[in-house]
């Protein structure tokens, strides 16, 4: 009886195993999650480093691995990664494979460690405008406490973040005299104690970790990035306004809805929709733009100006604030305009064509005699008839002709009650006479 017992106890352990199976340790070990950060920082890397970080938090990742490869971006792409990165209760390290300047060497520096090779370059994070120039005293001064703050909370010294954005701080021992800004090789960054080892490749840095590459996830960009990468790149923008403005216009010369109206409410979307994935604008952006549209429409309804200088406004301020660098979109905006104007001209001076999108709010019937309308009796068939005046021209008075009384002017002279006059002239109902003499 008690083996009975022990085999059913052990048919039913068995059974539970089955169903439902005790997580075993290579399965239950948590992976690490490689993101490549291999390209210019700007909002589309920061989108998807940023998605990436949540996905290794749903997936209880061990460790997030940035694989740095890049000559900088843009500040606020840099930031939110930053934050990002120091918001996260995972582990990070950085493998600097083999650079990470400017705003790449800050995203390092928010990582809590850094590997590098013996190639790797690391720093030159001096903050400068798209068009090269320095940036301004105030935001100088806060990017270089920003460098400091990081350095610090992850235990490094903050001179040296100082130095790869200040030139006036003075390491001569470091090859960053001053006038010079600092870059660490691998070994110098080893050395200065920012980094914490060196691989010569990601499977060795894998390696030393002690992490198989079955323990590991890496993290890649979707199509909605790379078409939004290239949707925002500044050759693309001017291209893109460019056949939305020309395809719209292009479509008011053609009767219904045809394919010009197609191309360039597809680029529009094109253009809004790279935006918006890159992270550079938001709805408010596309609902400053339709407010544009409708206040334009009721422009036609109810003329004016105002509402027309208000739609245009809307529609510039949505571009403007999609804008990375308004001054390039100022140009796009520019350029497009352009050519719009350029196919206008062609359109109606030397093709002859006429906007047939206007036809529906302007009325173009014209009430003249041909088409069968009279605005008033015309009295041509008083012509050279004679009357006699029942009241004295002054010049104006009333004349009797043929048993009707007619009101009549005078060719400019006075004529006396009773006088006998001529019709000489009639312009609808005005007719005029002259005396005849006895």
């Amino acid at each position: 009886m008690k083996r009975a017992a022990i085999a059913v106890f052990l048919f039913a352990a068995a059974a539970v195993s089955a169903v439902f199976p005790v997580e075993t340790n290579a399965a239950a070990e948590k992976k690490a999650v490689i993101i490549p950060v291999r390209s210019q920082i700007d909002g589309v890397m920061a989108g998807f480093i940023e998605r990436s970080i949540e996905q290794a938090e749903a997936d209880r990742a061990s460790r997030i691995i940035l694989d740095i490869d890049t000559p900088g971006g843009a500040l606020d792409a840099a930031m939110d990664i930053s934050g990002k990165l120091k918001e996260t209760g995972i582990p990070s390290l950085s493998y600097i494979n083999p650079r990470a300047l400017s705003a790449g060497a800050y995203i390092a520096l928010s990582t809590d460690e850094i590997y590098v090779k013996e190639s790797s370059k690391i720093g030159a994070a001096a903050v400068i405008r798209s068009n090269g120039s320095d940036a301004d005293k105030k935001t100088q001064s806060f990017w270089l406490a920003e460098l400091k703050e990081t350095a610090e909370s992850s235990g490094r010294d903050p001179k040296y973040a100082l130095a790869m954005a200040d030139d006036s701080v003075d390491l001569p021992e470091w090859n960053a005299e001053k006038g010079k800004l600092l870059t660490f090789t691998g070994n110098q960054a080893i050395e200065a104690g920012y980094a914490e080892g060196k691989a010569d490749s990601l499977d060795g840095l894998l390696q030393s970790l002690e992490i198989s590459k079955e323990q590991t996830r890496t993290a890649e960009m979707g199509f909605a990035d790379h078409a939004a990468r290239f949707l925002t790149h500044p050759a693309v923008i001017p291209i893109l306004l460019t056949l939305a403005c020309l395809g719209l216009l292009l479509e008011m010369y053609t009767p219904g809805f045809g394919v010009f109206g197609f191309i360039g409410l597809t680029a529009l979307f094109l253009f809004f929709f790279g935006h918006i994935a890159a992270g550079l604008a938001g709805m408010d952006a596309v609902l400053f733009f339709l407010a544009g549209i409708f206040l334009l429409i009721l422009e036609l309804f109810l003329p004016g100006g105002i509402l027309g200088l208000a739609g245009a406004g809307a529609i510039g301020w949505s571009f403007y604030i999609s804008a990375a660098h308004p001054g390039w979109m100022a140009a796009s905006i520019g350029i497009a305009l352009a050519a719009c104007a350029i196919a206008s001209i062609l359109m109606t001076r030397v093709l002859g064509k006429k906007m047939k999108f206007l036809k529906r709010f302007i009325l173009t019937d014209s009430t003249d005699t041909k088409s069968g309308y009279i605005s008033n009796r015309a009295r041509s068939e008083l012509l050279g008839k004679t009357g006699v005046c029942l009241t004295s021209l002054r010049p104006s008075g009333t004349v009797l002709i043929d048993d009707e009384r007619i009101d009549a002017v005078s060719e400019g002279t006075y004529t006396d009650k009773g006088k006998t006059v001529r019709v000489v002239k009639t312009e609808g109902m005005r007719v005029v006479v002259r005396e005849v003499e006895a």
